[in-house]
């Protein structure tokens, strides 16, 4: 179905792919590669005014990765074989956790009184939780839109505003 819909032979795909698994592992990594300059962008326009800036725009970054998403085409079924393959797994949390140390170093020096490993965990499950809403809004059928991403939005923001007590022992 593949080699049809491309327009090729299967002896010409599996000249570029060992099999199938590859070829959905390369299509993730150009989505995610594709995301994590999203993000870069992102940080670079608004790190620099604060962590209000940051939260602030966490929307608009949902917004521009849901984008990115729906120009991919079948990145939601890409998402699908990221959580069911376990080699396919593997590949999305190594970039989870790319993106959550991005993300981290730069939170850290903007958050100097919260421990380091609090941070982390906060944008760890940021980064899940920012996913999870990507491909829930790939995968709508009518919900409303604007109101997901305002509410992902409010709630992933609400992470980095916190009191600065460490969890308990």
């Amino acid at each position: 179905m593949i080699c049809a819909r491309a327009g090729m032979t299967p002896p010409a795909l599996y000249r570029y792919f060992k099999d199938k698994y590859a070829l959905i592992e390369a299509l993730a990594e150009r989505l995610m590669a594709r995301q994590a300059v999203v993000v870069e962008q992102w940080l670079t326009t608004h790190a620099p005014n604060g962590v209000g800036a940051l939260a602030a725009n966490v929307e608009p970054l949902l917004r521009a990765l849901a984008q990115v998403t729906a120009e991919q085409p079948g990145a939601l079924w890409v998402f699908r074989a990221m959580r069911a393959v376990p080699r396919l797994t593997e590949v999305r949390l190594a970039s989870h956790r790319r993106v959550t140390d991005q993300l981290s170093s730069v939170y850290a020096p903007l958050m100097p009184g919260a421990p380091a490993g609090m941070i982390w965990t906060r944008v760890r499950l940021s980064v899940e939780f920012s996913y999870a809403t990507d491909e829930m809004i790939a995968e709508s059928r009518g919900e409303d839109l604007d109101a997901l991403f305002y509410e992902a939005g409010r709630m992933l923001a609400s992470l980095f505003f916190f009191e600065e007590n460490p969890r308990p022992n």
